[in-house]
């Protein structure tokens, strides 16, 4: 209802291809509603901003950033106005350019002495979304192996409150909560083990420590497939009936618990914090890459690296495919164990077999610990 809702106020029935106005009424919409959270960010850091990390931004860099963003959606938002009939995408980015123009832009100053304690998080949301869309986006409107899927697909809303879940701490075990964790390594770690991984070259320890971890999550993965009560929550994860860079965000938080877990204590016995934290970062990029709407493919690479149609042959519900392809990074591990299935066609169907599930967030979130017969184990 409220997806309805927003595409009826913010849509309407002309062309939504390049020089219509359209994408640049979104861009100024996009680029409004960045800048305005980071000026935000920039009047209440300690309560927005991420202690993780507050130390390592270039505080020039973001600022001169906002500025773009400010000068951008106010740039699109004329563009768009001339160009399209229905002027509100523009009219609201440019509305939130100068409402954070107003707030004093990119010149607000933090005079506050910050200190380490619960925040919000807002500008890794902020930042992740900005740096996900400008990879991603462009992609899957260039290249899109279902051109037909846009953007603003059916329950694009729902998967926008994940990946907002997954960023600010309404969820316990988000990316930024888990960086703390890394700080483990030096209780949990082997001090054998990690003297002989860190006398490897860094591009080995990275390699080995993608090896480990993929191996660790194909187990837990399997877990939530074949375990009944562990399939209720990640069956959230499987309902998207559609798929695209940030369908990938759907996923019940503890679902996201029992996976992160099981990667990270492996990783803690052997691996240093740099290389950890550098694993969370390429699993962040190539899980939302492996979802993707994108067409093209390269042969060479496929047997090597998940790619997104090998991925995709897991979220369909075609009986083909279904309980296959459990690896996140490398297909070798499903050949290994017999679960490995890669036509040379993409799915036709994705989603749930025989199952449905609420399309709302917060009776998604809730329904998996109550008790309710199931049907079959599927996808």
């Amino acid at each position: 209802m409220i997806e309805q809702k927003i595409n009826e106020f913010f849509g309407d029935a002309e062309s939504t291809g390049f020089g219509t106005g359209w994408w640049s009424g979104i861009l100024s919409a996009f680029f409004g509603s960045l800048s305005f959270g980071g000026v935000l960010c920039l009047h209440f850091p300690q309560l927005l901003s991420s202690p993780e990390l507050r130390l390592h931004y270039p505080i020039h860099t973001m600022r001169v950033l906002i500025q773009c963003l400010i000068v951008g959606a106010i740039l699109f938002g004329i563009i768009s106005s001339i160009l399209r009939k229905k002027k509100i995408l523009a009219l609201t980015g440019m509305l939130l350019a100068i409402a954070a123009t107003a707030l004093g832009g990119s010149s607000v100053q933090i005079n506050d002495t910050l200190h380490d304690g619960p925040a919000i998080g807002l500008d890794w949301f902020l930042l992740d979304l900005f740096l996900m869309a400008l990879i991603y986006v462009p992609l899957e409107r260039l290249w899109p192996q279902y051109p037909k899927q846009g953007t603003f697909r059916n329950e694009w809303t729902l998967d926008v409150v994940y990946f907002m879940s997954t960023h600010l701490p309404l969820q316990i075990l988000s990316f930024l909560v888990l960086l703390p964790a890394t700080q483990a390594t030096k209780y949990l770690g082997v001090p054998v083990l990690q003297e002989f991984i860190a006398r490897m070259p860094w591009f080995l320890q990275f390699f080995l420590a993608v090896v480990v971890a993929d191996i660790a999550e194909y187990f837990i993965h399997l877990a939530l497939h074949k375990v009944p009560f562990l399939w209720r929550f990640h069956a959230v994860h499987h309902s998207s009936k559609a798929l695209d860079w940030i369908a990938g965000s759907r996923s019940h938080f503890v679902d996201d618990t029992l996976v992160r877990g099981f990667i990270l204590a492996p990783l803690m016995l052997g691996f240093s914090q740099s290389i950890i934290m550098a694993y969370l970062i390429f699993v962040t990029i190539h899980a939302t890459w492996t979802h993707c709407n994108f067409g093209p493919h390269a042969k060479w690479l496929e047997k090597y690296l998940v790619m997104p149609r090998y991925h995709h042959w897991h979220h369909t519900s075609q009986n083909e495919g279904i309980d296959k392809n459990f690896a996140i990074h490398f297909p070798w591990i499903d050949k290994i164990f017999g679960t490995y299935y890669y036509p040379d066609k993409w799915p036709e169907r994705y989603g749930l077999d025989g199952e449905e599930i609420s399309p709302n967030f917060f009776r998604q979130t809730i329904e998996p610990f109550t008790k309710k017969k199931k049907n079959a184990l599927k996808i």
